[in-house]
């Protein structure tokens, strides 16, 4: 009788014969045990100030790991009268909290490799990019923009990144 390998009966072999030697305890030392649960090694969550972020907090502003910081989307959440919001002054405020926690974070806004920019609205795209320009003299990132219905805290723009890690 003739066997046929398929690929699953092909990776459950190679599986048992990994297991077999013990390779899956040598992949696995990449994790860290803490508290019950299981956190790769190097991984950071932190807080807005750059300390570590606490177990309860669902949402972590930075998160760094293998070489990468990512930073969460920050809105401007105005709370003036909003007939004196603008498209600029919201993105230079987003802007400015990406930039205090990419540098937290350990990188600088060379170090940025990709944004994403929400908008409510897809005509303030001008206004956005003139503002969002000033900070990359160098040359910006990678940058996706895209219009949504609405934002929390009645922000008119929310951005989100990944920069490299530069200094630890």
């Amino acid at each position: 009788m003739r066997t046929i390998y398929t690929r699953r009966s092909f990776t459950a072999a190679l599986a048992s014969l990994f297991s077999a030697f013990g390779i899956t305890s040598f992949a696995s030392r990449s994790v860290a045990q803490t508290s019950g649960a299981q956190v790769p090694v190097g991984l950071r969550k932190l807080n807005e100030e750059g300390k570590p972020g606490s177990d309860k907090e669902a949402i972590m502003p930075v998160v760094v790991y293998n070489g990468l910081i990512y930073v969460s989307g920050q809105g401007a959440h105005d709370t003036r009268d909003r007939k004196e919001w603008t498209i600029e002054s919201h993105t230079a405020a987003v802007m400015d909290k990406v930039k205090k926690l990419v540098e937290i974070a350990g990188g600088t806004m060379d170090s940025v490799l990709q944004v994403t920019v929400y908008l409510v609205k897809i005509e303030h795209w001008d206004g956005m990019h003139k503002v969002f320009s000033t900070y990359f003299p160098h040359g910006g990132p990678a940058r996706t923009t895209v219009a949504v219905a609405a934002l929390p805290g009645n922000s008119l723009v929310e951005i989100n990144c990944i920069a490299a890690l530069t200094r630890a």
